[in-house]
């Protein structure tokens, strides 16, 4: 799976369905001895170790891979690394690039890939967990309003998350720095200042300040006040409205510290359910290649 556009509306709730019941206890094994290895080239906690841990779950032979290590240090394309443990006898590969559709340059390879992130593109294994985690509280998306604020111009969780929010019939805003949004699809009516939006949604889906990838930031305290989640901004959500975060969290940068694990927070939520949905995305990929489950 490299992108959630890919999927149907149908595809995506089946997915759902199969991580909501790991969630639940629901366990399979591979049937056979199925090797996979997670490539990442960029820096990774949550999205690296929980794959990890869903494949071995599921019973997947891991099998180690370390740019810092590889043979990328002497020039080798990713497509040529990739055909590389393909023909020692990798049967999926997990990869993360800091290229975005760095999937457009695999054509050659026979076996699975699933994206764990392209640059700023997409990143369908978190919007898959984040739907998750909205369908475990809410049961459905329709009409659900949905706030994504932050960085939006670099952030892949907003590409994929917001694709998908749509499909599935929930209403989508956006807000943050307006020198932080492409034109396009997200300054497309659907901007809202910070403050008028807080009282008006279900969700509120905070992002990271991409630090690396800006010449100049906003200091601290500037960035909390003018665009981040006070507990001032907190006091006016709805009763039932949830806060989420991708991660890894700026404390006091786009959440006030003292709400990353409040009543409201979802955020440790989103993280122990990265496990069961990349246990579904796996599950699905290697049934589709003709894998069995037992």
């Amino acid at each position: 799976m490299n992108t959630i556009s890919e999927l149907s509306k149908e595809q995506i709730l089946r997915t759902l369905d199969d991580a909501l019941e790991f969630a639940k206890g629901k366990t399979m094994k591979i049937a056979g001895q199925v090797f996979v290895s997670n490539l990442f080239f960029e820096d990774s906690t949550r999205t690296k170790i929980s794959f990890d841990m869903a494949e071995r779950k599921l019973g997947l032979e891991v099998i180690p891979f370390d740019t810092a290590t590889s043979s990328v240090n002497k020039g080798e394309t990713l497509y040529d690394t990739v055909k590389t443990l393909e023909s020692i006898g990798v049967q999926l590969a997990v990869i993360r690039h800091s290229k975005n559709e760095f999937y457009r340059d695999l054509k050659g390879i026979s076996i699975p890939v699933i994206n764990a992130g392209d640059g700023t593109g997409n990143h369908p294994s978190q919007t898959m967990l984040d739907l998750m985690t909205i369908r475990q509280e809410f049961g459905d998306f329709r009409n659900l309003k949905i706030a994504i604020a932050g960085d939006i111009k670099h952030s892949r969780v907003a590409n994929s998350f917001s694709d998908a929010l749509r499909m599935l019939g929930a209403k989508v805003y956006v807000s943050g720095p307006r020198e932080w949004f492409d034109v396009g699809s997200f300054m497309n009516g659907s901007y809202v200042d910070m403050d008028d939006l807080i009282p008006e949604v279900d969700v509120i889906m905070l992002l990271r300040i991409q630090h690396e990838r800006h010449a100049q930031s906003f200091s601290t305290e500037e960035y909390l006040q003018r665009y981040g989640l006070t507990k001032a901004r907190e006091q006016k959500m709805k009763p039932n409205a949830i806060i989420m975060h991708p991660a890894p969290v700026n404390r006091g940068v786009e959440i006030d510290s003292d709400l990353v694990e409040c009543p409201r927070s979802r955020i440790f939520t989103q993280m122990e359910n990265g496990v069961y949905a990349r246990m579904a995305i796996l599950k699905n990929t290697l049934e589709k290649n003709g894998y069995k489950f037992s």
